[in-house]
């Protein structure tokens, strides 16, 4: 059957001023009413990047994405289903400061409330459940995250098809164009460090990304591979301190490696393992999961894990 369902993704966008929380809102100019900032997904776009793109091109904001809290559903006028997927995302005095709102055709105006009156004023039931659910974090401490993404390589040419060392076995024609293809949505979470085994096809994998953000790749011999089959990996050392730095960052191994990847995450941060982490570590090639981490107690386990199949 074919999905008449209508996507879409936003955040609930928040800021700090004089200490006290406060989250956006929007007035639409053509509805008349209040509502959180969101919008359709575009051809091409995951949410995740969908949810940058209409908070920005409805705020001035630009935006990186925290952890999710939610989705919501209502029928449209045609009777189509309308699914929006959102996230929590800090609006940084960097961001603020760049933001060029003018009132426009779309949305008359943008304003900052307290969470209590956001609950009251706010037009519909489905954003406050979305507030609420955004609340429970701020309630359980999470409200400022950071990512840990674990990345599985794209689609390399088969082991029996490649005469020469294992590490240098490339992409497929396929796995160049996934390669090119997860930037977008690793973006939308603001990595700021790719780390790679430096297997080719992981490097590979790793460049888009890295030449999109204008950084350098990390090679970690610690998660490669030949390290892991040899017990002489260091993923217990590399998953340590990318927990301890608080910072966005990137893990790109391979398919033997990550369940120990996650093993790993789960020990840094006092998470009681149980079978969702084992689906967060079966990727195929070019997928990740995003493993959402509070930023100022990562020790409390882990907020969110959400994963991303390659779309090539």
């Amino acid at each position: 059957m074919r999905d008449t369902a209508v996507y879409a993704a936003g955040a609930v966008v928040w800021r700090m001023v004089e200490g006290k929380l406060r989250i956006l809102v929007i007035h639409r100019t053509k509805y008349a009413d209040v509502t959180l900032p969101k919008g359709k997904v575009d051809p091409g776009e995951t949410l995740a990047e969908t949810a940058v793109r209409e908070v920005f091109e409805e705020t001035g904001i630009r935006i990186v994405l925290g952890a999710p809290v939610g989705v919501s559903r209502y029928r449209l006028p045609s009777r189509k289903q309308k699914i929006v997927h959102y996230w929590t995302a800090e609006a940084t005095e960097a961001a603020l400061r760049a933001s060029a709102f003018v009132p426009n055709r779309e949305v008359a105006g943008i304003e900052w409330v307290s969470p209590k009156k956001a609950r009251t004023y706010l037009s519909y039931p489905v954003d406050v459940e979305i507030l609420d659910n955004f609340l429970r974090l701020v309630d359980d401490g999470a409200l400022e995250t950071f990512p840990l993404i674990v990345l599985r390589h794209a689609r390399a040419v088969a082991r029996a098809d490649w005469k020469g060392e294992d590490t240098a076995r490339p992409l497929t024609a396929r796995g160049t164009k996934q390669a090119a293809q997860i930037a977008g949505p690793l973006r939308a979470f603001g990595v700021k460090r790719i780390v790679s085994s430096p297997a080719v096809r992981c490097v590979t994998t790793s460049v888009p990304l890295a030449a999109s953000l204008g950084r350098e790749i990390i090679r970690a011999e610690g998660i490669s591979q030949d390290a892991f089959e040899a017990g002489e990996d260091d993923i217990r050392g590399i998953v340590g301190k990318r927990v301890r730095s608080r910072k966005p960052a990137v893990l790109c191994s391979h398919r033997p490696v990550i369940p120990k990847i996650f093993h790993e995450i789960a020990l840094a941060t006092g998470t009681v393992e149980g079978r969702y982490l084992v689906d967060a570590a079966e990727l195929e090639p070019a997928a990740f999961s995003v493993v959402h981490l509070s930023a100022t107690n990562p020790g409390s386990g882990i907020v969110s894990i959400e994963t991303y199949e390659s779309r090539v």
